[in-house]
């Protein structure tokens, strides 16, 4: 089973990230969510660490927000 969780070039990411849970959709939503809570919150500490001067004035954001 290990084999079927690496992913080829050529596969679709929807696909492969459905494989990966073995098929299951809301275990792969489940994940998914948790991946873009980790992620906002490294975002949050990127934002806190980074000084504006360094980014002459540009800070990351959650620009997908409303995508």
């Amino acid at each position: 089973m290990l084999a079927e969780r690496h992913m080829k070039p050529e596969t679709n990411p929807v696909d492969a990230a459905m494989a990966w849970h073995g098929g299951d959709p809301r275990e792969t939503i489940d994940a998914l969510l948790k991946d873009r809570e980790r992620l906002c919150e490294q975002l949050a500490i990127a934002q806190a660490c980074i000084s504006k001067g360094y980014t002459r004035g540009w800070l990351p954001g959650a620009e997908f927000e409303g995508s």
